[in-house]
């Protein structure tokens, strides 16, 4: 038995080649995609579970759900994009927060 491996790619076209580095692509995509969407689930969860004790705890909670109110406006809603970051410039001032 041989214990080099063979490189398979070198026998295939560049065109197949390609092929198989998207689909490669697309899956650790797809697999970071769905690693991300697990951690959001349990930040929610946390973020639901318990109540802010302090202002900057509800500043925070605020800031996370306008983040995800904005990133799902269209690109051409200037309108709320504009507001969402004018209500974020207000508790960014208001809480004497620099982040």
């Amino acid at each position: 038995m041989n214990e080099t491996p063979i490189d398979l790619d070198r026998h295939r076209g560049m065109a197949a080649q390609k092929a198989t580095d998207i689909r490669r692509v697309l899956a650790e995509v797809e697999t970071n995609t769905r690693l991300l969407r697990d951690r959001q689930g349990v930040v929610e969860l946390q973020l639901l579970a318990v109540p802010a004790a302090t202002w900057s705890e509800a500043v925070a909670k605020a800031r996370y759900v306008l983040n995800l109110y904005s990133a799902g406006l269209a690109p051409t809603d200037t309108h709320h994009r504009d507001l969402v970051t004018a209500v974020l410039a207000d508790l960014t001032r208001l809480s004497g927060d620099d982040t």
